[in-house]
């Protein structure tokens, strides 16, 4: 029987990321694809409506509450020699929880393009 052991970071309470769920797709100019990059800017309104922009465009999105909570994990391994027989070092996995998510940011609506006030020739 395998055991794997899910523990808390020490440092206190795990941060609470919140999750985007984006109808669609958004797909990068460039073939590198999009780990590690800016896609948009995220801002709410004075009423707390969140506004996502991305390029020349803006969607409006609601917050709402996940049923079940997710857990960000981050795997560790750690060797120990203490137990293991004739088979050499043994490679023990622990998982500590980074943040927790509980809850999401909700974008149905196609994204509007924004227009900005452009001076007639004169």
């Amino acid at each position: 029987m395998v055991q794997v052991v899910v523990s808390r970071d020490t440092q206190g309470q795990p941060a609470e990321w919140l999750l985007m769920e984006l109808q669609g797709e958004i797909v990068a100019r460039k073939e590198d694809g999009l780990a590690g990059k800016v896609m948009g800017d995220l801002h709410y309104t004075k009423e707390g409506v969140p506004l996502l922009i991305i390029g020349h465009h803006i969607l409006y999105g609601k917050v709402a509450r996940l049923e079940k909570p997710f857990a960000v994990l981050v795997k560790s391994n750690s060797s120990s020699t203490e137990g293991a027989m004739d088979t050499g070092d043994m490679t023990e996995t622990q998982y500590n929880v980074t943040a927790l998510i509980k809850r999401k940011i909700i974008f149905k609506t196609r994204p509007k393009p924004i227009i900005t006030n452009v001076p007639k020739k004169v």
